[in-house]
């Protein structure tokens, strides 16, 4: 495995790229083999946003022949952040090369080490699935989106549920990424 690591408004230590490098390990063995070692590069990063709670960012992209795997991890400490990032990617590799072993003729077998770690990566992120924690009721007043968006806005809330006056559909706006917001309308299927 080749790592690459940049730092994005701090300094990458010494220690930092230890961490990195030990917490990738693993990744080594759950990749499909290769003639060439796969090219792991580390973007840490900090945003400098009082308002974000969790302003370390770690971005792990892996360069393989069949694609490429990337996953985004923020929390508060930088450690955290990579050790989020790195358990995060082995989850994905698993499923990659799990389509790929489904994918390959029957004389390509996967050899039958491999085929237990993913298992258990898969057993883990099964186990470790979101669950519910709460629910939570409310009246969907008909409004327009431009209402609506106010409303999340009022809330502090990233996306809002409501009825159109229009239409009497129930739709969400969101927002977006980049700032902007979005309109999400159902559409029967």
């Amino acid at each position: 495995m080749q790592l690459q690591v940049k730092g994005r408004n701090l300094p990458v230590t010494d220690a930092l790229f230890a961490h990195a490098e030990r917490k990738l390990q693993r990744l080594v063995k759950i990749l499909p083999p290769w003639d060439e070692p796969p090219i792991v590069e580390l973007e840490l990063s900090v945003e400098r946003n009082p308002k974000i709670a969790k302003p370390q960012i770690a971005e792990l992209t892996v360069r393989t022949h069949g694609g490429v795997l990337r996953v985004r991890e923020s929390a508060e400490d930088m450690y955290a952040a990579i050790d989020q990032a790195a358990h995060k990617l082995e989850r994905q590799a698993a499923r990659y090369r799990e389509r790929r072993r489904r994918h390959r003729a029957p004389h390509e077998r996967t050899p039958e080490p491999m085929e237990s770690i993913v298992a258990e990566l898969q057993h883990e992120a099964e186990a470790e699935g979101p669950r519910l924690v709460k629910t939570k009721t409310f009246s969907l007043k008909p409004m327009s989106a431009e209402e609506a968006t106010l409303h999340m806005d009022m809330l502090h809330h990233d996306f809002y549920v409501f009825r159109s006056a229009e239409t009497d559909q129930v739709h969400v706006v969101y927002r977006r990424d980049d700032g902007d917001v979005g309109l999400i309308v159902p559409e029967a299927a």
